[in-house]
């Protein structure tokens, strides 16, 4: 536990003290956000304000999973495939996103890389990691990812084949990463909900690590491998967000941009997998699936109508054109954020409860 809170600590302190730092260097390179000027006429005073944000509390993940390291106790020590792939999940995504948001500041446009082009190398980054999380076991033959499909542990009537597993895995991280992006519009909105879904992550791992499989005496016991360095990891991101959300919440002084947005998708849809509670994801990451599905709502029916359900989409936005203050929609989708959270986390702990109980 102590390496855990070492590792938020950690990251806490770096984006505390070091976005304001970030904020100053961003400004004097002039990487200003850029404002589409179909949307909300309010934000166009946003025009301007700092973005890549994003790099910061990526950093500060990074630097708190090596600060949990040297607290870790010394069989547990090392860099294991999981904490790679989870950081190469974050930094990988994030490296996409910053290229994006590069284009949209050097080209002064609001739209950076191309369809095609963003979703080429969110599908390298995620493929990458697909193969890693599926091969190298550790002793007892575990790998990150499960060739099964999870809800609260492994499904085993779930059998995906070690190839449908592999897609499966790479298509959350796409479909995540993208979810987290939409829901970025609003000053501390994504980073806000993407604290409760990560805090509720290193819940689920330290759990898991406490219960482990291996030498476990409960009978009801999780196989997911490297659970505590999940955990760290989890616990750091969370803290550089609350860190973050310091320069991030209305009026923000700092965007994370799509780099941030695409890194945390990436690194929340890592978790998921490699804690074996794949499909517990869906009421996790409950507002980001409700905005990313009024997208989909948004240019189904244009397409097929030529009329719009929303006045704007994500829908977010529908609800500023509504009348709604950004302050009062930030919060109510946060609460909606949490509520999707204690629906997760309460199914993950009932169900422990529920079985764990019946096999004593």
């Amino acid at each position: 536990m102590i390496s855990v809170l070492a590792a938020a600590i950690t990251a806490f302190l770096i984006t505390i003290f070091g976005t304001p730092i970030a904020i100053r260097y961003l400004r004097r390179l002039k990487v200003g956000q850029e404002i589409r000027a179909e949307g909300p006429q309010s934000h166009q005073s946003k025009a301007g304000t700092p973005t890549m944000g994003g790099v910061v509390f990526i950093f500060a993940t990074v630097v708190a999973y090596g600060v949990g390291q040297i607290f870790m106790d010394p069989e547990d020590r090392g860099i294991t495939v999981t904490a790679l792939v989870l950081l190469g999940l974050f930094v990988g995504m994030g490296l996409v996103g910053f290229l994006d948001d590069y284009i949209k500041v050097r080209k002064r446009r609001s739209l950076g890389l191309n369809g095609r082009s963003k979703l080429v190398g969110q599908a390298i980054v995620a493929g990458g990691a697909a193969f890693a999380a599926m091969n190298f076991p550790n002793s007892r033959g575990w790998t990150m990812a499960s060739d099964h499909l999870s809800f609260t542990k492994d499904l085993a009537w779930a059998d995906l084949t070690p190839v449908g597993a592999a897609a499966f895995f790479a298509f959350v991280v796409i479909a995540t990463a993208n979810g987290v992006n939409l829901t970025d519009g609003l000053d501390g909105l994504a980073t806000g909900s993407s604290i409760m879904v990560l805090l509720a992550y290193v819940a689920i791992a330290f759990w898991q690590f406490r219960n482990t499989c291996l030498g476990a005496k409960n009978p009801y016991c999780y196989e997911p491998r490297d659970s505590l360095d999940m955990s760290i990891i989890a616990a750091g991101g969370a803290a550089a967000l609350f860190g973050f959300l310091w320069w991030n919440t209305s009026p923000a002084k700092v965007f994370m941009g799509d780099t941030g947005a695409l890194g945390l998708g990436g690194l929340i849809a890592g978790l998921a997998m490699g804690t074996h509670t794949t499909l517990l994801l869906i009421p996790m990451g409950l507002l980001f699936l409700i905005i990313t599905m009024s997208v989909m709502i948004q240019i189904i029916s244009f397409k097929t109508t030529g009329r719009r359900v929303f006045r704007m989409a994500p829908l977010q936005h529908h609800f500023e054109l509504a009348g709604w203050s950004e302050v009062n929609i930030v919060v109510r989708f946060w609460i909606i954020a949490g509520v999707g959270v204690a629906i997760a986390l309460g199914t993950f702990y009932a169900d422990y409860l529920g079985v764990s109980y019946a096999v004593r």
